[in-house]
C-alpha cells in the first residue's frame, strides 16, 4: 500500500472530531489500517492516527512489537488496530514525560498523560479490545487518540519551558529520534 503524506500542525483538518466507524470489517478500512502501519513504519512512529493522513475516522495504529528507534528507552508496545476507542483513566496518577508527533516534525514536549488507563474499542475484524495498560503503552494510545479528538500534545502541555526542537534539546540523540511520533 502507498505511504501517505502525514498532516502538519496548522492543518485544519487535524483539529476536527473524527467520525466513527460504522463498517467493520470493510475492505475500505482493511485499505485505511494497511496505509495506517505502512505510513507509520516508513516514518519510525510509534503510533499514527487517520486524522493525521487526513481521513475523518476513529481508527488508530500504534506499536510494533519492537523497540521503536525514536523511543529506544520505552518498552515495547503490542502492534494494536483500535477503533472507535473509549478511554478510561485508572487512578488520578498522571505522569509528565517527553513526546513528539509526526505532525510536529522535529519538536518535542513534556506532556501530562494519565499513567494508567483502560482502553477498549474494536480492531479490523470487528473484535473487542479490552485492555489495562500502563507508562509507555498507555501514553501511547492516550497522544494517538487525541488526534480523533482533534488535540496535538502542545494543547495538553501546561510548561512550555520544555518543548523545543529536538536536535537543539537533545543534540545525542540519534538522528532517526529527531523525525518524531
Amino acid at each position: 500500500m502507498p505511504i501517505q503524506p502525514i498532516l502538519r500542525m496548522g492543518d485544519p483538518r487535524l483539529l476536527r472530531v473524527a467520525e466513527p466507524v460504522i463498517d467493520v470489517p470493510s475492505p475500505a478500512l482493511a485499505a485505511l489500517i494497511q496505509d495506517l502501519r505502512d505510513t507509520m513504519q516508513a516514518a519510525n512512529g510509534a503510533g499514527l492516527a487517520a486524522p493525521q493522513i487526513g481521513v475523518n475516522l476513529q481508527v488508530v495504529v500504534f506499536g510494533s512489537g519492537q523497540p521503536n528507534p525514536r523511543y529506544p528507552l520505552a518498552p515495547v508496545v503490542p502492534p494494536t488496530v483500535l477503533i472507535n476507542p473509549v478511554l478510561t483513566p485508572l487512578g488520578d496518577d498522571l505522569q509528565t514525560d517527553w513526546e513528539g508527533c509526526l505532525s510536529l516534525p522535529g519538536l518535542r514536549g513534556r506532556v501530562p498523560r494519565w499513567q494508567f488507563l483502560r482502553y477498549q474499542g474494536v480492531d479490523e475484524h470487528g473484535q473487542a479490545i479490552d485492555r489495562m495498560v500502563e507508562g509507555f503503552h498507555a501514553r501511547v494510545v492516550q497522544h494517538e487518540c487525541d488526534h480523533l479528538w482533534g488535540k496535538l500534545y502542545p494543547m495538553r502541555m501546561t510548561d512550555f519551558t520544555q518543548f523545543g526542537f529536538t536536535d537543539v534539546m537533545f543534540p545525542g540523540l540519534l538522528h532517526a529520534a529527531a523525525d518524531d511520533d
